[in-house]
This record gives C-alpha cells, structure tokens and sequence, in this order.
C-alpha cells in the first residue's frame, strides 16, 4: 500500500516527513468522544484531577520539561552502566532503563499537551515497526497517548466558552457536563445536549494552545537528535516538520468545521463509516453530534478478536482510500483514537482538524497507476513513472532488478487476494533499512519524495503503522480498485 519510495527508512520503511498525522499531522488522537467516562476506575479519576491544570504555557518552563526527557534517559543510561558494572544482567538493566523512561515519557508529553502531547501521539503510531525488546516497555505508554491525556479545569472551559460563545453560552445548552471525556493535544471534548435536544460533543481548545504547540516542537526539533534515541528507526526531525507545517490549520476550528461538514454529507449513508454532523462552531470551539462508541482502535489493539481487528481495519483502509474520492479531502491524521468503534458495527470517525486539500479528482491518479503497473510487474513502466512524477531525479541511474527488491515489499498488500498486516511484516520492512551497507538503505538516498506526495506518505505509513498495530487482514485489492483512482485502468 505504501507506494513513495523517497524515503531514508524507518518504520514501514518510511521516513515520517513533510505531517504528522498528526502520526499528525499530526491531530489529535484522543479529542474525540467515548462513553465510557463513567466507567473510569477511582484511581484513574483521582489521576486526572491531580493532572488538572492550566496548560503550562511560558515557553522557559515548558523548555524545562521537555529537556527533561533526554536529560532523564541519559541520567538513567548511566546510572544502568553503574549497575551493570557491579554485576547485574544487562538485559535486566536495559528493561529497567526503559520502563522508567517509559514512563517519564508519558508524565511529560501528557502533562504539557500541546505539541509535546501531539508528537507523542504521532510517536505510537508507528510502534509496531520497534524491536519487541524496545517496544515492549514503551507500548503500553504509547497506547495511553493514542486515547487519553490529563484534562484542564472547569474554570478554564467556562473561560474559553464564554470568550468564543459568549457569557450566555449556557443557553445553547440544555445539559453541560464539566468533566471532559477525552482530553488531548490542544483541546478537549465535553459531553451536553444542545438546545434543540441532539446529544452533543463539545470540543474546546486550550487557552495558549498555540503558543504551547509552537514551542514545543521548536524545542523537541532542537532536541530530536535525543528523542531519537528514545525511538530508533523514526525519522524524528520529519516527523516535527511535519506538525510544523499544520499547526495554524489544527488550531483554527472553523476550518475543522468545513472539513467535517463535507465528510458528514459525503458518508451519510455509509454501511460502514459514519462522521457526526457539525451543530455550531467558532475559531476555538465545535460543538458537533454525539457518536455513542464503545472505544477506539486504540482499544480493539488490546482487546479485539480476529474478526474485529479484520472488519474495522478493512472499513478504516476504505475510509482513508475513498473520502478523498467523496470528498476531496484527505483526513491526514490515521492516529488509532481518531476512529471508534460503534455498537451498529460502523466505524465512526473523528477530528477533522488536519485534512490535505486534494482538489475534486481526490488522489492523484498517477499513483495509482503507479501502484498497479508495481503489481503487475511492470518495473520498466514503473521506473518511467517514478521519473516522470519526480521521485527519480534526472541524472539518476537506478538498476531495475535493484528498484524491484526494494519497493515489493511496499505493493506486497496490493499484490494478493488478502494480506494480512502484522508488527513481524513491518519489522522486516524496517530492518532492511537499518545500516548505510543495506541495499535498501542506499537505494532510499537515491530516490526523492516530491513536495506534494508528502502528506499523502505519510498518511499512508501511519496507516500501514496502524493496521499493523491491529493485525488486520483484508482483500485490500479490492479496495484499490474500488477507490485508488488509477489502480484499475
């Protein structure tokens, strides 16, 4: 399925460059709406409200915090030689390193929200493509980032509301619940019933979200050559660039708004996908209809049979491939707790903030065709294709034996009646991209990744992350040649 071959590696063999989803574009994950607030454990409720703060917003303090994880890793690193040296398994000291690490990850990014909290949610995205000796400590506190985050305080949620709805706000509703069900990177969703009786989820973003999410990721890109050792195989660097270029599109709701508006219509009707309508909306503030889920993807990870992770993860594919057909748009943040799961069965989707403007034809049916003439064999027309669109620089030679052996694996998915994605396929990936002598990895520094196919990679990466994460299999075939313009010529 991940057919751009500009990439310098990492998971899925891909370089996370030019977002996040919102892993981001980057988005946020966890702004979406669950009913399972009143299910929360005491422990988990006295968490949140000993986390229920005002947004650290003074770039100093908030540059402390996040200084304070390569610092802290590094600090326990050699504190871990001691103990080593004095005679304790290495592989003992390691996993301790690691979970404590794990944990001060999750304190930090969750805390700070803002662009911590949203790089840390593109992070999880792509754990399935970490060594099991790695991810083991960290997948638990990935996963924590794709669903929840320490929510701020009722007096700051009547603020903002009064400031975007006015200070009669309250007349819009007939019910408004304080506590937040979901809070995230630069907002967080509030259950109520609107004034004409719809039960409604109510997002509202941070006072200084966007100050916080700027200097964030200005400091995390200072600093990415650290959480790279945090995370190898991510290209950390790509991944900040690419928030950076969508911040200003994910703090302004309005945009949001018309996104979502277009996806509601255009999936209405849908037997598998279902987006809630938008009720009313401001720069900071969208109220839009409730989706009664039962959780998210990030939850059928842990918890789902074989037959869900199939079914959700075929309707998820589908989604990503055919709203820009319907729409136009590209929903470019994959992040698992971005799409829920509903009791009918459906697969509801959320947070429309990071969306790629594709135009009426929706994907650009080039790489469709790119992608089939890969399955059918076809390298000679592939490698014109690649020249032709970019990715192949003039001047560039390239063996067509070695163009074949390295994007395969990538069209493997398109190429059989089903696949089945899993973290051993997507460690395979990344594995043969892990050292400069690997063919692989040099063949990547010869290809290119045009400006505008970059958040089209990336979304399609993290979906790949995400599939894998979900061990989902498909005819995904068929899924190409019902919506990848191109594929079926």
């Amino acid at each position: 399925m991940d057919t751009a071959p500009g990439v310098r590696v990492q998971p899925a063999c891909v370089t996370v460059s030019g977002d996040n989803d919102r892993m981001t574009p980057p988005t946020d994950a966890a702004d979406t709406h669950d009913d399972t607030r009143a299910s929360r454990s005491d422990s988990a409720r006295s968490e949140a409200t000993a986390s229920s703060r005002p947004l650290p917003s003074r770039a100093a303090a908030r540059t402390v915090r996040l200084a304070s994880l390569p610092l802290g890793y590094a600090g326990r690193a050699t504190l871990g030689l001691g103990k080593r040296l004095a005679g304790r398994p290495a592989e003992a000291v390691l996993s301790e390193v690691q979970v404590r690490t794990a944990e001060q990850l999750f304190a930090v990014l969750g805390e700070l929200k803002g662009g911590a909290m949203k790089f840390g949610q593109a992070l999880s995205v792509f754990e399935a493509a970490l060594p099991d000796e790695l991810a083991g400590p960290y997948r638990e506190t990935l996963t924590k980032l794709q669903d929840a985050a320490p929510p701020m305080d009722a007096a700051q949620v009547n603020q903002m509301l009064a400031a975007e709805l006015g200070p009669g706000w309250r007349d819009n509703f007939r019910q408004f619940d304080a506590d937040p069900t979901a809070a995230a990177s630069i907002g967080q969703v509030h259950r109520g019933v609107w004034s004409d009786g719809r039960e409604v989820a109510v997002k509202v973003q941070y006072p200084g979200a966007g100050q916080a999410l700027r200097a964030d990721l200005r400091q995390i890109e200072r600093a990415a050559r650290l959480f790279s050792g945090l995370f190898p195989n991510i290209d950390v660097k790509g991944l900040v660039n690419e928030l950076q270029e969508r911040v200003s599109e994910e703090l302004d709701y309005r945009l949001e708004a018309e996104a979502q508006t277009a996806f509601h219509e255009a999936f209405i009707d849908d037997p598998d996908v279902t987006v809630p309508a938008v009720v009313h909306f401001s720069e900071r503030v969208l109220v839009s209809t409730w989706l009664d889920s039962t959780g998210s993807l990030a939850r059928l990870m842990a918890e789902g049979d074989q037959s869900q992770r199939d079914q959700f993860g075929t309707a998820y594919v589908r989604f990503l491939f055919s709203g820009p057909r319907r729409t136009g748009m590209l929903h470019a943040d994959p992040h698992p707790g971005n799409f829920r799961i509903m009791p009918d069965g459906r697969l509801g989707v959320v947070d429309f903030g990071a969306v790629a403007r594709l135009g009426p034809e929706g994907l650009p049916r080039d790489v469709g065709r790119l992608v089939r003439r890969a399955t059918d064999g076809d390298w000679d027309a592939v490698l014109e294709g690649l020249r032709t669109e970019g990715f192949v620089k003039p001047g560039v030679d390239i063996d067509l034996q070695v163009l074949r052996d390295y994007l395969q694996p990538f069209v493997e998915p398109a190429a059989v009646e089903t696949f089945k994605f899993s973290r051993e396929w997507l460690r395979a990936q990344a594995s043969r991209f892990d050292s400069p002598r690997k063919e692989a990895f040099v063949t990547a520094t010869r290809l290119n990744l045009p400006p505008h196919y970059l958040l089209l990679h990336r979304v399609w990466s993290g979906g790949v992350g995400v599939l894998c994460q979900l061990g989902a299999e498909a005819n995904f075939r068929s899924i190409l040649d019902e919506a990848l313009p191109g594929f079926g010529d």
